[in-house]
């Protein structure tokens, strides 16, 4: 329809699809649908708010739009036609498209913040998190975050906030409950990664406290995706989200059934684990020099990986959930070769489980544009060599290292 604003019921519709609570909203085009809708919120014991329903108006109680407390049909009906009336007055250029029609939600102890996402021009979409309510400028408590996010990312951008300290309990009021706030900052980021005509997105306010979250007004301006970055990843984030899409079952010789993923930061335990299953002979293979023990830090460069960059697949057997091998890919600067390697467990080796996750990596590759994949192999490593050969490796010996082989398989 080529709007640029969502309605208000479609809103609603939208965090519910995300699991985010909100007041029961009804959009009324007129008084007596303002009503109407009041009656059922009447019915279930509730008071009433009016707001104003206008794409123009981006502070309804900058012109008098919001009324709160209404208790009765009559109430609601001279409500209406003021708000109606103030707006059209004071904002003569607005478009009206009546009022919003919400049930009053009263907690007395509830903080006020604001949450969102927005279009920043150099970064792509920002997590946008702060003390909310109708002071939000004058106060300017706001900090921002690069999506994708995880709990302990939502919660790092919280405390970077003034407001975060009045989510601890303090005198006779209790604390917030435990992540139910940065739960809602990692779906609003999963929102931008799913929905990337989302250009804004403001909840202000959402009322938090002991009980949990609830949105009580939000605005949604949404647009054609704009890509700011290149790859496969969302056009819009400037940190490429875990990439889901690439996890696999795959079924190997004689009914070995594996599971495959992209790795994530958390599979260090995982990966110190592995390597006690890997043999030293193995392991100079893949390192080209003896191996003794793993350092956090050796560890962590290879866990945490920037997925526009780099790649690694780890493989786990499904039977007992062990990690069974793991294949990785670097891009370099210009994003046109990548370079590979590969380790698998000593005691699992010859089952095809190699084969498969080149083919992965290879597939991988493809997909993301790379002309070249290339690697370093010891001349004594015969198997590596021998499976680059089927696979359509060129395989040559480096003039500089004779004891090393350049690989090297053009897509």
């Amino acid at each position: 329809a080529a709007r640029q604003w969502l309605e208000p019921v479609e809103i609603k519709h939208l965090l519910e699809a995300y699991d985010i609570a909100m007041v029961p909203t009804y959009a009324a085009a007129d008084v007596e649908q303002a009503v109407t809708y009041a009656k059922e919120i009447f019915a279930q014991g509730g008071t009433v708010v009016l707001k104003i329903m206008s794409r123009d108006i981006t502070h309804k109680s900058d012109v008098g739009g919001v009324v709160l407390n209404l208790t009765s049909p009559e109430a609601v009906r001279a409500a209406a036609t003021d708000i109606l009336a103030r707006a059209r007055k004071l904002r003569p250029e607005a478009r009206i498209g009546g009022v919003i029609v919400q049930a009053m939600v009263v907690k007395a102890k509830a903080r006020e913040l604001i949450l969102g996402l927005a279009d920043d021009p150099t970064f792509g979409t920002v997590v946008v998190f702060g003390r909310g309510g109708t002071a939000v400028e004058i106060i300017n408590d706001k900090a921002l975050a690069l999506p994708p996010l995880d709990l302990q990312l939502a919660r790092d951008l919280i405390d970077r906030t003034r407001v975060s300290r009045l989510l601890k309990a303090y005198r006779d009021v209790p604390a917030v409950k435990h992540d139910a706030v940065a739960m809602v900052l990692v779906k609003l980021a999963q929102m931008a990664a799913d929905i990337p005509e989302i250009r804004e997105f403001d909840i202000n306010p959402l009322l938090a406290d002991e009980t949990g979250v609830t949105a009580v007004d939000a605005r949604v301006a949404v647009g054609p995706p704009q890509r700011k970055f290149a790859g496969s990843g969302p056009a819009n984030f400037a940190v490429r989200a875990y990439p889901s899409q690439w996890e696999r079952r795959l079924k190997l010789k004689e009914d070995w059934r594996i599971f495959v993923r992209p790795m994530r930061p958390e599979d260090e335990p995982t990966i110190h684990e592995f390597l006690r299953h890997v043999t030293a002979h193995d392991l100079r293979l893949r390192f080209f020099a003896p191996m003794k023990e793993f350092t956090h830090e050796f560890i962590a460069r290879l866990t945490q990986l920037d997925y526009a960059r780099a790649m690694a697949f780890i493989a786990f057997e499904e039977a007992s959930g062990e990690m069974v091998g793991v294949v990785r890919l670097h891009s370099d600067s210009i994003y046109e070769t990548g370079e590979y390697a590969i380790l698998l467990r000593s005691d699992l080796k010859g089952r095809g489980l190699g084969w498969a996750l080149m083919q992965l990596i290879i597939d991988y590759a493809r997909s993301e544009g790379l002309k070249t994949i290339s690697g370093d192999v010891l001349q004594e490593n015969t198997v590596m060599l021998d499976m680059c050969r089927q696979l359509g490796f060129e395989v040559k010996p480096d003039p500089a290292e004779p004891e090393i082989c350049d690989v090297r398989l053009k897509l």
